[in-house]
């Protein structure tokens, strides 16, 4: 499938002097799932605002779907669903009248059938003649992607959509995506639960002070990334490190009944095999031995930390 986002050198400065975006290019495919990741205040926000047309931008160019965000802001802006932080509802407003409310605000004619099948999708369905107000934050935060929802949108936009939902809903609503991208719907999240864009996004952005630093399939950046640790259950507990062992990235639990190793999957050598060797030399009694894969949370907060430096 080709490009349905096309961002080039789009820059974002405030009156105040504020650069909120920073040169940043990006390129988007249809039907992939991105995720923007990035501490508060990184510009991923701003990004989002700007390719919805909430936001004008000091300098670059955003395209959906060929169609220019302010040229041609109407062609553009009727292929976008936006997901907000802030829940927005009219709170005396039954459920199924404000997602056909917005379906007529982008001139799409009335599809009940469509409007219905959302509503089940998002489990919204027995709620749809209850006002707004009565629902919890959780079934509010699904009115609102319904709505996004309503005009059957090519692209949706998912800024921190989660927020504030349990864990049970939070899959549910992780489903729905699923379904989404199966229909063919491209999707760009922001998010703080990096687990699910590490199981959900099929590439990861790092924004930070306004820069797109990367952008790579989310497997690869773990790989490329992500370190494995060597978890060494011992038989019999160290009271430290045996000088022998000295200058190998190697740590000691404080009970003495563990050893870690950390390692680079992609060297030639990870120097697993020698350590046990001199383990056993040493007179050091393995009793059992585990890795672990470092998480998307620990590669992004070593990127920022890098740049931040």
């Amino acid at each position: 499938m080709g490009a349905i986002i096309e961002i080039d050198h789009l820059s974002k400065q405030y009156g105040s002097g504020t650069r909120a975006l920073d040169d940043v290019s990006l390129t988007i495919d249809e039907g992939e799932i991105i995720a923007l990741l990035g501490p508060n205040g990184a510009g991923k926000t701003t990004l989002i605002s700007i390719i919805c047309g909430l936001v004008v931008p000091t300098g670059g160019t955003v395209r959906v779907g060929g169609h220019d965000i302010r040229s041609d802001w109407r062609a553009a802006r009727k292929l976008i669903g936006l997901v907000p932080q802030e829940i927005a509802l009219e709170p005396f407003e039954k459920v199924i009248n404000c997602v056909r409310f917005t379906r007529g605000l982008f001139g799409m004619p009335p599809d009940d059938a469509y409007i219905e099948r959302v509503l089940r999708a998002l489990s919204l369905w027995d709620k749809r003649d209850a006002a707004t107000r009565e629902l919890s934050g959780g079934m509010k935060r699904r009115v609102l992607i319904a709505k996004a929802l309503s005009h059957q949108p090519k692209v949706l936009f998912l800024d921190e959509p989660t927020a504030g939902v349990d864990v049970a809903l939070r899959r549910e609503m992780w489903e729905v995506v699923a379904d989404l991208r199966r229909e063919g719907v491209t999707i760009i999240l922001t998010t703080h639960y990096l687990e699910e864009a590490e199981e959900m996004a099929d590439r990861v952005g790092v924004i930070a002070k306004g820069q797109l630093l990367l952008v790579r399939p989310t497997a690869e950046l773990m790989g490329d990334f992500g370190k494995k640790t060597l978890t060494i259950d011992l038989d019999a507990p160290l009271a430290a490190i045996p000088p022998e062992l000295a200058g190998r990235d190697l740590s000691l639990s404080a009970d003495g009944r563990q050893l870690a190793f950390d390692y680079d999957t992609r060297a030639e050598r990870t120097g697993i095999a020698r350590l046990l060797g001199d383990l056993a030399a040493q007179g050091i009694t393995v009793r059992d031995v585990s890795t672990r894969q470092s998480s998307l949370e620990e590669v992004f907060l070593s990127l920022v930390s890098e740049n931040a430096a």
